[in-house]
């Protein structure tokens, strides 16, 4: 197991959803400082609030851009491990294609360049589920063939595979993280980008039914942003040199079954409005968990009754402010 006791850990997309978990979770154990690296594209510093009042805790004020090649490499200096969560999500990828290759794929390749000239210890990068495309078996395990057919898909696939190329000829562990359907606390919900448990409580808010497209069959594996932060840091934690693993819990819920808990959870007596089920890019996702228990010793813990109350107490707050 790796020692992460008096660490500097440089954060990359540390204000996002995910990567504001990281830094609170990484605050929890005894480490030296924690670097946010992040040009606020999507993250917030209302994101980091909490954990800037920790002194170990600060923003690369430099910038946080890491297509800005040479600010990167200058961060990465000061830190002896990185969490690099920087991306493009699904659907800027969907319509911003050459975007997509610039930040996902060009900005990665300046991450594990900068980490190989810092000589980082360790690096874990966030990879995505969608590397596999619908489901073919289920619970999908590592093994799962990519069918991916998206752009964002493809640049978490070419990630994978600049980083396996740099662990091979350079010697730099990196362990990848396959994030299945990832929810809580600090989810955008005003940005154009927002997630279907997001969308529902804005309607439930407006006194709207809920809109389910199709007949709210599709099926995922739906694992809550503070056990996602935990897998992080546990394989920040991990001795494996390399590998990638799916973050999940191995069980999926339909989007009917959401709705219906986001109705019980709010008191409402909506009905749900259903329509024709529109394209869409996976319909059955649902990630086998054996391997990263086995290898990364992380383990979910939080139920999505229990993360779902959690999201909407944090709505409501947010409302509020």
């Amino acid at each position: 197991m790796t020692d992460l006791r008096g660490k500097r850990i440089l954060v990359i997309g540390g204000a996002g959803l995910i990567g504001s978990h990281v830094v609170d979770e990484l605050l929890t154990r005894d480490v030296g400082a924690v670097t946010i690296y992040d040009n606020f594209c999507r993250g917030t510093r209302g994101n980091l609030a909490g954990a800037l009042r920790d002194p170990r805790a600060h923003i690369y004020e430099v910038g946080g851009d890491i297509l800005q090649a040479d600010i990167l490499a200058a961060a990465m200096r000061e830190a002896d491990v990185v969490v690099h969560l920087a991306a493009l999500w699904l659907l800027q990828c969907h319509e911003y294609p050459r975007a997509a290759f610039d930040v996902n794929v060009r900005g990665t390749f300046n991450v594990l360049e900068a980490c190989r000239d810092a000589k980082i210890q360790r690096l874990v990068y966030s990879s995505s589920a969608s590397v596999y495309g619908d489901a073919r078996e289920i619970p999908m395990t590592e093994a799962h063939p990519f069918d991916n057919q998206t752009f964002y898909g493809a640049t978490k696939i070419a990630g994978e595979a600049m980083a396996t190329a740099f662990h091979h000829r350079y010697g730099l562990p990196v362990v990848g993280l396959r994030y299945m359907n990832v929810y809580g606390p600090r989810q955008d919900y005003k940005g154009a980008y927002i997630a279907v448990m997001m969308k529902i409580l804005d309607r439930l808010g407006q006194g709207l039914p809920p809109v389910v497209y199709g007949d709210g069959s599709q099926s995922y594996d739906f694992v809550y942003v503070g056990d996602v932060a935990r897998a992080n840091v546990c394989a920040l934690e991990s001795d494996v040199p390399h590998g990638c693993y799916n973050v999940g819990t191995g069980i999926g819920t339909t989007i009917k079954a959401v709705t219906e808990l986001l109705l019980e959870l709010t008191g409402s007596d909506q009905p749900i409005s259903y329509l024709p089920a529109g394209p869409t890019f996976v319909t059955h996702r649902i990630g086998s968990t054996e391997a990263a228990e086995r290898d990364l010793g992380f383990t979910w813990r939080v139920p999505l009754r229990e993360g779902l109350r959690r999201l909407i107490a944090w709505r409501e707050s947010e409302t509020r402010a």
